[in-house]
């Protein structure tokens, strides 16, 4: 069973027992989190989408660390010009541990859209009126 969740603006693919790096949560280590913004459900061809949402479903997900990705190189150089700018980037990051995926109040609800008609009106316009012109 695998799940789509948006974290922190962000889609995943996640399933049980699985770690995943996120952007850096206002989360304790050691604590749980619960995400709703699960887009879709997976259990064994039994597929579940959410418009946009499933109501109902959640992950529920452990905090194991906080740390700070990779550091990423930014080089800038325009040639024959003597520009060179060098910077480096250390993204925060947050490591999850998937303990749950719970779509228990995620049935397949079928929720029928209402049509809604729309009258049109035509818009009768006046005729243009003609101007006269004088001749000498």
């Amino acid at each position: 069973m695998y799940a789509i969740v948006d974290i922190a603006g962000q889609q995943f693919k996640v399933e049980k027992d699985q770690h995943i790096f996120v952007h850096r949560l206002e989360a304790a280590e050691g604590s749980k989190i619960n995400f709703d913004k699960v887009l879709l459900t997976d259990d064994s061809g039994k597929v579940n989408v959410g418009a946009p949402v499933i109501k109902g479903a959640q992950i529920t997900a452990k905090v194991i660390e906080h740390l700070k990705g990779d550091k990423v190189i930014v080089f800038k150089k325009k040639r024959r010009k003597g520009y060179k700018v060098k910077n480096g980037h250390r993204q925060y990051l947050t490591k999850l541990e998937i303990l749950k995926i719970d779509e228990k109040s995620a049935t397949s609800k079928k929720v029928i859209a209402k049509e809604t008609t729309k009258k049109v009106t035509a818009v009768k316009k006046a005729p243009a009126k003609k101007v006269a012109s004088k001749k000498d």
